[in-house]
């Protein structure tokens, strides 16, 4: 998979992409992420990429001509599965879109900035628009590394053992139950019997319980 990423703060995002499992998958050559600083593609003096907006509103607004030029340069050495925007009115994304996006082979992101982008740019330019939450962000980058992560983790062979991936929270509808680790008493507080038993059944049948009980409590819109 390739991600390329058009940011006005591209160094925002570069330590993130060299730590941990991302980095991981990025070594093993199962995934490319490169990073476009937007300013490069500016005309104007001094390299500015935003203006006032039109109506009098308050903010700054990325303007069309240097997004328009970014993404066609990159259009024009790649095709895209989606161009995609992050924006607080955009899809959700879940677990099932993170799936769904980590089948395909190359990913155009487009962060926003101050007030966002030229409307132009989104109804013409963008083929996928995603939110991670109801809340605003300064700008999309986070909001693009929390999309790469969720895609890259799925990619088989990312992670050492990809069944992990498979019993993470929202794979199955639920959320995933409590999990314990060595020892098997700490302060007095012990691990629940039955995963200490080796019974494959038993546990399975326990974590499915759990994982359920769980969703009931914190999520029961899931269930529905």
């Amino acid at each position: 998979m390739r991600i390329d990423i058009i940011s006005v703060f591209p160094d925002l995002m570069r330590s993130f992409f060299e730590h941990s499992i991302v980095k991981r998958g990025i070594q093993k050559g199962l995934v490319e992420v490169h990073l476009h600083d937007l300013h490069d593609y500016s005309k104007k003096k001094h390299r500015q990429v935003d203006d006032y907006p039109f109506g009098g509103a308050a903010g700054m607004v990325l303007s069309p001509e240097p997004l328009f030029d970014a993404i066609n340069a990159l259009r024009a050495e790649r095709d895209y599965d989606e161009v995609i925007f992050f924006s607080p009115d955009g899809d959700t994304l879940d677990q099932g879109m993170a799936n769904a996006l980590s089948l395909g082979k190359a990913y155009l992101m487009i962060c926003g900035h101050y007030k966002g982008i030229d409307q132009r740019i989104r109804e013409y330019m963008i083929t996928k628009e995603i939110s991670i939450g109801d809340y605003v962000l300064s700008g999309g980058e986070l909001a693009a590394a929390v999309c790469a992560d969720a895609m890259i983790r799925l990619i088989p062979g990312v992670i050492g053992d990809e069944s992990s991936a498979l019993t993470d929270s929202f794979q199955d509808g639920l959320l995933a139950g409590p999990v314990y680790t060595r020892p098997a008493a700490f302060n007095g507080w012990k691990v629940p019997d039955v995963l200490l038993s080796g019974h494959e059944k038993n546990i399975s049948a326990w974590n499915y319980e759990q994982s359920l009980e769980k969703t009931k409590k914190r999520r029961p819109d899931l269930l529905s």
